[in-house]
């Protein structure tokens, strides 16, 4: 390895100490003046993002391999631990951190008062977050997933004295605590029958070897454990009471980026250490299904919510279900496809719950119902609403829309022909729910509303500070605007698409990396693939789903004037919806339970077609 190369391997272990040592100077100086706190978290978090930058620069031609303490590979085998990044990796720590950067940078006149261990548990959270990204052996991703959650934790009850986020931190913790301990258990397993926890070297260990029920537990626990911080269903309950009670610059990070990091962590598992083992047609459907049903549950809780924050979480799950679908076609265009789309997702979902966070500390609610035309002295703040609504419903040129346009394709090119008409139905619900509360609220369309008419949880929540806000401040606005820009960078420019093709492509090569890591085998070539741009019908369906979104947002508004007809089939599926609510009850035992049985239907369906 020549020196410029060892160089930028180095910046991979940078990405994660720098926060940390940012994290303890915070906490060793707690007397530090408000403004030079902010700033130097701030100013961290870009340095993070330009470390990041530069490595992403650097891995077009290949990945950026670093074994720590000089432990390299003899005759492709290793006893030392890899940090290891490619166009994926570093691509998706760059996003981590410019989300935090944004985050911090609203944080400084978000928060009236608020100490330096707010800046420590955030760049503890950015470290994590890194490490986990780039983290080349599974049990250190088990290391760093159990650092991003107990800060995590912390971040959500940070309203300490609300008994509210309380219970919400637990909910969480617990949850995502079980989760990590099933797949600690799970690495064990991989560790008992091979000797070795490198991905790299995971990767030789398996190829030709059987899929006996000790390695098909060992993924099913590690994917599981993952999936539980991805949120999909039935591994979901606690996101949404999580969301409900953490800071809205918080949840930036929880939606935008924690639970993608879910999904990555539980892909990049599969490609490189057990794709030798499992078959790829049995993973696909199993994941298919799951995606698709998390997909549905979460479209149709986001749109029976008032509370502003809760309906955000929930459509953060509708939008996983969507990614995972496409992730599990395991495909360069279907991984590629999830990737635009997160990226815009994040961008739009982030600014969204940052405008929701000033609904909050101006009028102490984020209810849909009680602020009700409150919003209409403050327009271009529902301007900026109602254009992160449609932007999760699909508009062009969003990267939401062409991600989900990439997505679609996969799915149908793979066999799964009803996929377009699920992904058009769940963003236009989850983009009609949005746009119905931006409506509502920001210019007090339709009749004043009387209650919620589904038992919805109502929005009211401590606000993050004690005084009020009158105006938007500077960097708050800056903060969204940036997210913003984040969600339309896809589909704008080109050169995005086309670098998230070619990272795909050596994403999905789970052999080419353990061959780079192990002997320094130069990475093999990358082909342009099709259908990477705007097409007449990605964008046609974009459209639909943005059409069929106002539709909804608009008929729930002015539900009361709807012909009697359509009240009546409305009414029909209550009983449905009152059911699927009961099942979010709240009771941390009830989603154990879930979770167990949904332990046990994954090794069903991973397990059953390999006897």
């Amino acid at each position: 390895m020549g020196t410029f190369e060892a160089g930028t391997s180095q910046l991979l272990a940078l990405a994660v100490a720098v926060p940390i040592l940012g994290a303890c100077l915070m906490v060793a100086v707690t007397r530090l003046a408000r403004l030079v706190a902010d700033s130097v978290a701030t100013a961290v978090a870009v340095a993070v993002a330009v470390i990041d930058g530069w490595v992403l620069v650097h891995t077009g031609a290949g990945r950026v391999v670093l074994w720590h303490g000089g432990w390299l590979p003899v005759r492709g085998f290793s006893v030392g631990v890899s940090f290891v990044g490619d166009q994926f990796g570093a691509g998706l720590a760059l996003l981590v951190a410019v989300l935090m950067a944004a985050a911090l940078l609203y944080s400084w006149r978000y928060f009236e008062a608020v100490e330096a261990h707010y800046h420590a548990l955030m760049l503890l959270f950015l470290a994590g977050m890194q490490g986990f990204a780039l983290s080349g052996d599974l049990f250190d991703m088990f290391v760093f997933f159990e650092l991003m959650g107990a800060v995590a934790y912390a971040l959500t009850a940070f309203k300490i004295e609300d008994a509210s986020a309380l219970q919400g931190g637990l909910s969480f913790a617990i949850m995502n605590s079980l989760g990590a301990y099933f797949a600690l258990f799970g690495v064990g397993l991989v560790y008992a029958r091979t000797g070795q926890l490198g991905l790299p070297e995971l990767n030789r260990a398996l190829v030709g070897h059987r899929p006996d029920a000790l390695l098909v537990a060992a993924f099913v626990l590690v994917s599981c454990g993952f999936l539980v911080k991805a949120a999909m269903v039935p591994f979901h309950f606690w996101l949404a009471d999580a969301h409900a009670v953490a800071p809205s610059s918080v949840c930036v990070l929880f939606s935008g980026v924690m639970v993608e990091l879910g999904l990555y962590g539980f892909v990049r598992v599969y490609l490189v250490v057990f794709r030798p083992v499992l078959p790829g047609p049995d993973i696909t459907r199993a994941f298919v299904v799951l995606g698709a049903i998390t997909a549905v549950v979460g479209a149709v809780m986001c749109f029976g919510q008032r509370h502003i924050k809760r309906l955000l979480a929930y459509s953060t799950i509708g939008h996983v279900g969507l990614f995972l679908m496409a992730l599990s076609v395991l495909s360069p265009d279907g991984v590629g496809g999830a990737a635009v789309y997160a990226v815009g997702h994040a961008g739009a979902k982030g600014a969204l719950f940052l405008l929701g966070g000033i609904l909050l500390n101006r009028y102490g609610s984020v209810d849909e119902l009680e602020l009700f035309g409150r919003g209409r002295r403050h327009r271009w703040t529902g301007v900026a609403f109602v254009v992160g609504a449609l932007a999760l419903a699909g508009l062009p040129p969003f990267g939401t829309a062409l991600g989900k346009s990439m997505a679609e394709e996969s799915l149908a090119s793979a066999g799964y022909g009803w996929a377009p008409a699920l992904f058009v139905a769940v963003s236009a619900v989850t983009g009609a729910a949005v746009l119905r509360a931006g409506l509502r609220v920001f210019f007090g369309v339709g009749p004043p509303p009387l209650g919620s008419g589904s038992g919805a949880t109502p929005g009211t929540e401590e606000p993050d500070v004690e005084g009020r806000l009158t105006r938007v401040p500077l960097t708050m606005a800056a903060a969204i605007a940036a997210l913003f820009g984040v969600a339309l960078v896809g589909g704008v420019w080109r050169l995005v698409p086309d670098a998230v093709d070619r990272g795909a492509q050596r994403f999905a090569d789970g052999t080419g990396y353990a061959a780079q890591a192990l002997a320094h085998v130069p990475a093999g070539p990358t082909r342009a693939l099709p259908g990477g741009w705007w097409g007449v019908e990605g964008v046609a369906l974009s459209l639909a789903s943005v059409a069929l979104a106002v539709v909804l947002a608009l008929g729930a508004i002015y539900l009361s004037r709807l012909p009697d007809a359509v009240r009546a089939w409305g009414r029909r599926l209550q009983p449905g919806y009152r059911v699927l609510r009961r099942l979010h009850s709240g009771h941390i035992g009830d989603y154990v339970a879930w979770f167990m049985a949904g332990l046990a239907g994954v090794a069903a369906l991973v397990g059953f077609p390999l006897r």
